[in-house]
């Protein structure tokens, strides 16, 4: 097939193109086999270079929150041990716990026969009831109602005295005064009918009945017309002297009687009642704290670990807490307290150390957990074991499930405080070098050295006080050629090593 070329086949076109000289061929080849090499070189030093930035790790400057620990051993000890007795000689009637029981304190593991107590206290109950009974009836006086009716008399005599003072009213002397005033009218009207009466028998025209009629009506309103008038006299008089004295007796005396009805029993009387109701009850509660000793309780929280009685055994009281047979034959049980730790502080590190710190605590028989306590005595004298001083300090657990034995080993961590918001970086990555300790920051081409000051270890970290900022990247591993030669680690102030005061044990974080 034939192409058309401006007109000309491609094989004209050949046959009739110019000749190009072999050398400017073989300068042309030369050149694409160099240009290829040079790119072929540049992608390769420039994976190189990724490669290389890979394989270096860095991590950024952060700001934690962290406990500071203080590192001891120590071993798992009861609180306390005792043997369980009534305080009274007696017959068991009940035990309610057995062998491997958790109690409370206060909890009731017992009950003693108490039978021959029970009559006394019903005895002393009735004497208290009894005793109460009369100084209610002293304290209280006498009742509302007898106070009430001598208030009335007394109110009663009050008004007749007051009446008697006060006199006659107004309106009773008026009335008298117009009885007297009819009366003296009466008396008029019948001497008139008298005076004429007797004119009229002088002239024969009045019998003589008629005339003394008039008579005796003219001396009946005499004698009414004086009595009106002796009655007036008095009214306006008033009440005699004598009287009102009287009257005001009668008030005092009914006074005095109320006075007492209200005052109630005498002072000393009623102290007589009361001493007799504190007897009453003394005995009463002598019998009943008897009766409460026959109620065998727990000392104090723990577990039983012996029992020495069964129910219908006498048993006795006993001091000691040994196991001898003396000491547990008349018992009832043996009871262990829950379990503390006892671990062993330098002294050095002692003073860190306060009571109601908490701690952490891990034993070689439960690998991988950790239990919770809470410091609750520091000894006052240390103990010297292999030339080195220590204190035993003691720790309360938080063992819910009885994990941990009597006689397990424990390491103890005390949270002796806390960092808040300190600039850690990993104490892998701090070196050092002839102008100091420092670290390697990441940078665009090299990593650069940067001086730091180290704080405390907090398990692989290292607190920085300063020469670094939130935010910065530091290398954990180093370009080909920068390893530095040393890595010096901080320690935390006071640590093994680190020349500060209060060394002997390690720190680490919590």
């Amino acid at each position: 097939m034939k192409q058309i070329v401006g007109g000309e086949s491609v094989k004209d076109w050949i046959k009739t193109r110019p000749k190009i000289p072999k050398w400017l061929l073989w300068l042309g080849i030369a050149g694409l086999l160099g240009i290829g090499g040079y790119l072929g070189y540049q992608q390769y030093t420039a994976s190189q270079r990724q490669e290389s930035r890979r394989r270096v790790q860095t991590v950024t400057v952060d700001r934690v929150d962290t406990a500071l620990t203080i590192s001891a051993n120590g071993t798992v000890q009861p609180a306390q041990s005792v043997n369980v007795s009534p305080k009274s000689s007696g017959v068991l009637r009940q035990l309610l716990v057995k062998e491997g029981d958790r109690v409370e304190a206060g909890q009731v593991l017992a009950y003693m026969d108490d039978s021959n107590l029970q009559g006394q206290l019903m005895q002393a109950q009735a004497q208290v009831a009894t005793a109460q009974a009369n100084v209610t009836k002293l304290e209280s006086g006498n009742r509302p109602q007898e106070i009430a009716q001598a208030e009335a008399q007394l109110a009663a005599a009050q008004a007749n005295l007051d009446k008697l003072v006060a006199g006659n009213r107004p309106q009773e002397i008026a009335q008298s005064r117009s009885q007297l005033a009819a009366a003296e009218a009466n008396l008029q009207q019948a001497e008139l009918n008298f005076n004429q009466n007797q004119r009229l028998f002088g002239s024969g025209a009045l019998s003589q009945r008629e005339l003394d009629t008039s008579r005796t009506a003219l001396a009946t309103a005499r004698a009414q017309a004086e009595q009106a008038k002796q009655a007036t006299n008095l009214q306006q008089t008033g009440t005699r002297p004598e009287d009102i004295e009287a009257a005001r007796a009668q008030v005092e005396q009914l006074k005095q009687a109320l006075s007492l009805q209200k005052e109630g029993a005498r002072s000393e009387d009623i102290e007589a009642a009361r001493a007799q109701l504190m007897n009453a009850q003394g005995q009463l509660k002598t019998v009943q704290t008897q009766i409460n000793d026959t109620i065998i309780r727990a000392p104090f929280r723990g577990v039983v670990t012996r029992k020495f009685a069964d129910p219908g055994s006498f048993v006795t009281p006993t001091t000691s807490s040994s196991d001898v047979s003396s000491a547990t034959s008349s018992s009832i049980l043996a009871l262990a307290a829950t379990n503390q730790i006892v671990a062993k502080v330098p002294e050095t590190s002692i003073p860190r150390i306060k009571v109601g710190q908490t701690v952490t605590i891990e034993a070689d028989a439960f690998p991988g957990k950790s239990f919770k306590g809470t410091v609750v005595q520091v000894a006052n004298q240390s103990t010297v074991d292999q030339n080195v001083t220590n204190f035993e300090v003691k720790s309360a657990i938080d063992d819910r499930d009885n994990q941990l034995q009597a006689g397990m080993n424990v390491n103890v961590k005390f949270n002796i405080g806390k960092l808040e918001n300190a600039l850690v970086v990993p104490t892998v990555a701090i070196v050092r070098r002839a102008e100091g300790t420092g670290v390697l920051l990441a940078g665009q081409d090299r990593p650069r050295f940067q001086k730091i000051t180290t704080g405390a270890l907090i398990d692989d970290k290292t607190v920085v006080e300063s020469g670094l900022k939130e935010g910065d990247r530091v290398l954990l591993s180093f370009p080909q050629g920068e390893r530095p030669t040393s890595r010096t680690p901080s320690v935390f102030p006071g640590a093994p090593g680190s020349g500060a005061p209060g060394g002997g044990s390690r720190r680490g974080g919590g």
